[in-house]
């Protein structure tokens, strides 16, 4: 892997870690573009979730049994898809009114209890997985495994959690 130093990705991941939850944020205070439908971008998005949490599991069995490169492959493939995740809710939100929960009782505390820790760990998550990244880049593997214990588990709830919120409001979808 090419050593890159770590200071060279501070600013960078510290802006992306503030611009990208208040694009999001702010997303959700635009009225939606007229003319376009994205209707199809849930179930991708939700399925992009769902195979980064399965190739974040493979990349934690691939490290644990010394297959450095296969984790390496791996967890790039995961930021990859982590970032077309992005892009596709960018745009279905962009383009489509948000859709309300129907659910009821004890159901509905479950979803948005769910849904508000999703929230919530997702922004957390993009300096983990960007700083843990990064210090692989630069060859420190002490401070990236150090980092990545944390990492790794708020990562797959994330994206565990991002398949949950989806199955669960699919019904609610027009």
């Amino acid at each position: 892997m090419e050593q890159i130093q770590p200071e060279a990705h501070k600013k960078l991941i510290i802006a992306l870690s503030i611009i990208i939850p208040l694009v999001v944020a702010i997303l959700f205070r635009v009225p939606p573009l007229p003319g376009y439908d994205f209707s199809i971008l849930p179930p991708i998005y939700a399925t992009f979730n769902g195979l980064t949490a399965t190739f974040l599991v493979i990349s934690f069995w691939a490290i644990k049994n010394g297959k450095r490169e296969l984790h390496e492959i791996l967890n790039k493939i995961c930021i990859g898809l982590s970032a077309a995740f992005l892009v596709c809710y960018v745009l279905y939100h962009l383009t489509s009114d948000p859709t309300p929960y129907g659910g009821v009782g004890v159901m509905r505390g479950v979803y948005f209890f769910i849904l508000i820790s999703h929230i919530a760990l997702s922004i957390v998550v993009i300096p983990f997985v960007l700083f843990t990244f990064s210090r692989a880049l630069s060859g420190n593997f002490e401070r990236h495994r150090r980092l990545a214990k944390f990492t790794f588990p708020i990562w797959l709830y994330v994206a565990v959690t991002g398949v949950i919120v989806y199955l669960m409001i699919s019904p609610y979808y027009k």
